[in-house]
């Protein structure tokens, strides 16, 4: 199979030497190999100015990244390429946990850009956000039977990560049969994870180790899980000795399958559950003078885009200040976000000010990210996406 070429301009060879594997759109020389007229998805040799061969991309010249190394063979990526990539995955995942509970697959981290697969032990759940790997969807598929021969596998492709490349939104069982809700097992704790009609994939396994640090502080303590989606922190705080647990979701189907997996680890008895929008709630607990030892404010990504970044930053000192006023003295709190355009530093900024202007101190006692399931690229900074501070809160007085 014969690849045409993309040519890049001159000095834009530099990042993919180093190990980079994006390529966008204005590195491109346009007059040797216009993008327009480009099929999405299509496998293309990329070539630097002086025509040394840098790699195989898939390409989508409509995207500001429009195209992304997968090969740096001289040779188009298929089957056997695709199994090797999945038996590396495959091989650190399992050296990381005891139990088929993980991401299995994490884009360009795994040398896969627009593939992600979570396994939730006999069943898969595959979601895939370019025309590359759409076109390869079969044999996704079929590689991943035949190295993990699962019960199903389960396509759930309705993100909006497929708009940008104007693919079909759709949710579908590509081999065997997956039932709505499947089960995982985290930190101890059982879930059901709702991958049909859930968020993403049913289930968020990239704080994993954060709440297992959770676990370490939660005995005895009254806990409050704001943006709570199926419990994951709270239930796992209650396994591991809380006393008490307030979950917090907008979604009633949400806080429903909340008190469904607190059933699950005999645990019901000590879960409240509240479906509202997050700031109201905060605020209406604040006016009944709720009091808890552990806050954990883990939002959806305030921060989407570069120009989000003013209003999504006060978005997070909002939330931080409001769960700030519900906790005791010496209390714990967990700020986490998962905006990629969040630095770290600026979450433990925004945690420090929030508590200044209420008169209190933030200690930050641990910095959690996320877990090896989710590798970052060492030449790709915003593979490093996710961050939770933990803070003890006190009264400046001390």
């Amino acid at each position: 199979m014969s690849l045409a070429t993309l040519y890049l301009n001159s000095q834009k060879d530099r990042r993919l030497k180093r190990g980079h594997l994006w390529i966008y759109s204005n590195e491109v020389d346009t007059k040797r190999s216009p993008l327009k007229g480009i099929e999405p998805g299509t496998q293309m040799r990329v070539v630097s100015a002086r025509d040394q061969f840098l790699g195989v991309a898939l390409v989508s010249p409509a995207n500001l990244i429009c195209g992304r190394l997968i090969n740096r063979q001289d040779a188009p990526f298929g089957a056997e390429l695709l199994r090797q990539r999945l038996q590396v995955a495959l091989a650190l995942r399992d050296a990381s946990f005891p139990e088929p509970f993980y991401r299995l697959v994490y884009g360009d981290s795994d040398l896969l850009p627009g593939l992600v697969v979570d396994r939730f032990g006999d069943y898969l759940v595959v979601q895939i956000a370019s025309v590359g790997m759409e076109n390869m969807r079969a044999l996704i598929v079929d590689a991943l039977v035949e190295l993990l021969a699962p019960k199903g596998v389960l396509l759930a492709n309705e993100h909006s990560a497929r708009a940008m490349e104007g693919l079909p939104l759709y949710t579908e069982v590509a081999y065997g049969e997956v039932p709505d809700e499947v089960p995982l097992i985290e930190n101890g704790a059982h879930f059901l994870a709702p991958v049909r009609k859930g968020q993403k994939t049913g289930w968020f396994y990239d704080h994993r180790m954060a709440r297992a640090q959770l676990q370490q502080w939660a005995k005895g303590t009254r806990v409050l899980d704001v943006f709570s989606y199926i419990g994951g922190w709270g239930i796992e705080a209650l396994v591991a000795g809380a006393e008490q647990l307030v979950c917090v979701d907008a979604s009633q189907n949400a806080v429903d399958a909340v008190y469904a997996n607190a059933r699950l680890n005999g645990v019901e008895d000590r879960v409240e559950t509240i479906a509202g929008k997050a700031i109201d709630v905060l605020k209406k607990l604040i006016e009944e003078k709720r009091e808890f030892d552990v806050v954990v404010l883990d939002p959806p990504a305030f921060i989407k885009r570069r120009k989000d970044q003013q209003a999504g930053e006060a978005a997070y000192r909002h939330i931080n200040e409001l769960g700030m006023k519900l906790l005791a003295d010496g209390g714990l709190l967990v700020s986490a976000s998962c905006s990629m355009h969040l630095a770290e530093q600026a979450l433990v900024e925004i945690v420090h000010a929030s508590a200044w202007k209420r008169g209190l101190d933030a200690r930050i006692v641990e910095r959690m990210g996320q877990g090896p399931d989710h590798p970052e690229h060492p030449a790709i900074v915003e593979t490093r996406y996710l961050k939770a501070i933990f803070a003890r809160v006190f009264a400046l007085a001390r």
